[in-house]
């Protein structure tokens, strides 16, 4: 029941590893996404690419987080996709560090890419992917959505990937609305930690 999967984070090699591109970290791991062909599209690189019985259009937009959603309407719109069939993965401050939450829908949580693509959408009753960053103790939250990880949470990290591909997976492979309701159960809140 997903069209098209959206993995928010920001271009350029400096944010490569950054907890703001905490969802281009998970493409990665993601047996479907490793060696597909991108073509920039849609303001993104983008690929469309065959998944079991599913086609999915994968979008990393280029646009920057605060106006990712530039590029997800326009695709959105060139293919008539509804945006409850839109899954969107991204950071989020607002949950600990090794906790991963999907939803559909709900508030925004000051998280930019998420109001641009509400805007852009015109709704917020999306797929979304929650990736728990954790909140600064003190300091700058822009520069820490833009610092890279910690050393010591590096191996944490990776089961944090490992659990948020295996919920992508089952987002992907849920033919219908009893079967997407189950993994939004399953995937409510999973803490690897």
């Amino acid at each position: 029941m997903i069209d098209v999967l959206v993995l928010l984070g920001n271009p350029g090699a400096q944010y490569h590893r950054t907890r703001h591109n905490v969802a281009w970290l998970l493409a990665e791991r993601i047996e479907a996404l490793r060696g597909a062909t991108r073509q920039r599209k849609f303001l993104a690189d983008y690929a469309a690419v065959g998944w079991g019985a599913s086609r999915i259009h994968v979008l990393w937009p280029q646009t920057f987080m605060n106006r990712c959603g530039e590029s997800v309407g326009r695709l959105c719109a060139f293919l008539r996709v509804d945006p409850r069939r839109v899954l969107v993965v991204h950071d989020e401050l607002e949950l600990p560090f090794g906790t991963i939450a999907l939803r559909r829908g709900g508030g925004l949580g000051g998280h930019n890419g998420l109001k641009s693509l509400r805007s852009a959408l015109a709704t917020a009753d999306f797929l979304r992917l929650r990736i728990g960053i954790s909140r600064p103790g003190h300091g700058n939250v822009s520069a820490y959505v833009l610092s890279r990880f910690a050393p010591d949470q590096e191996a944490v990290l990776h089961q944090v990937l490992d659990a948020a591909a295996r919920a992508v997976e089952r987002c992907v492979q849920a033919a219908d609305a009893t079967q997407q309701e189950a993994v939004l159960r399953d995937y409510a809140r999973v803490e690897v930690l």
